[in-house]
């Protein structure tokens, strides 16, 4: 199913069920899985590995050299799960010897039209990048944190878990997990709370949840004093962990 006006490199490695469709360029050190769906006038090439039931629409362009003026042409990679949707225009970079060397996305991702995902980035599983979101380098995105449309994101910020980031958003700071923010200057507003019912939190860990976003956003308490505070939380609540845990390892400093 390899269209005829594609350039699909011999060395290239492609499974069983792969489609490519027209005027596509797949190079010399692309791997792609089983039943991946290439549209039209995609390129994809670096040493890029790409697991099964992917779909790539048209004109996305994956697999290419960092937007970094430090790269000198090293072995970089990128590295891509399975069954994620990548829609029109996106552009996924390789990696850099600065960081892992590896830029990663991972299962089940939702990729809308004209997202960046630049080098050394660490998408989850299940996240929602909306149209126009834009990650610098170095970025981390936990699973199932959702982007809305024209997000911005500063290099090395930090995104946590079933987080929410509203329509227009520029983020400068880590942004912990479950936390919803919003605005060209964001403001935390509350917690996912829909978003954690639908993946079948309990009714009382999202009340633990909202309880600790106000120890951390609403009490006046200082950080450390609110990490304090939260870890006596925790021990009542597992769900309060990856949140202290967050905290803990955040280098930019949290919105708040």
């Amino acid at each position: 199913m390899i269209h005829a006006t594609a350039i699909v490199h011999p060395k290239a490695k492609l499974a069983e069920g792969v489609t490519v469709g027209a005027f596509s360029i797949i190079g010399e050190q692309v791997e792609l899985g089983e039943a991946c769906s290439v549209g039209a006038h995609v390129v994809i090439e670096g040493r890029t590995r790409i697991g099964a039931r992917n779909r790539i629409f048209h004109f996305a362009a994956i697999g290419g050299q960092p937007q970094d003026k430090k790269y000198a042409g090293e072995d970089t990679a990128l590295e891509i799960g399975d069954d994620n949707t990548i829609r029109e225009y996106v552009t996924i970079s390789c990696g850099t010897a600065q960081d892992v060397g590896v830029t990663r996305l991972g299962n089940d991702n939702w990729i809308m039209a004209y997202t960046h995902i630049a080098h050394d980035c660490q998408v989850g599983s299940h996240a929602i990048l909306a149209n126009l979101t834009q990650l610098a380098g170095h970025v981390r995105v936990d699973d199932w944190a959702i982007l809305g449309g024209g997000s911005l994101v500063h290099q090395f910020v930090h995104i946590g878990a079933h987080s929410f980031v509203g329509v227009g958003t520029r983020l400068t700071q880590d942004l912990p997990p479950y936390v919803t923010v919003s605005g060209a200057e964001p403001k935390p507003y509350g917690i996912n709370s829909e978003g954690l019912r639908r993946r079948g939190y309990s009714a009382q860990a999202i009340d633990e949840i909202k309880r600790a976003y106000r120890t951390l956003y609403r009490s006046g308490l200082s950080l450390d004093d609110a990490k304090r505070e939260l870890a006596a939380q925790a021990e009542s609540c597992p769900e309060v962990i990856p949140l202290i845990e967050f905290l803990r390892d955040s280098n930019r400093g949290i919105v708040r």
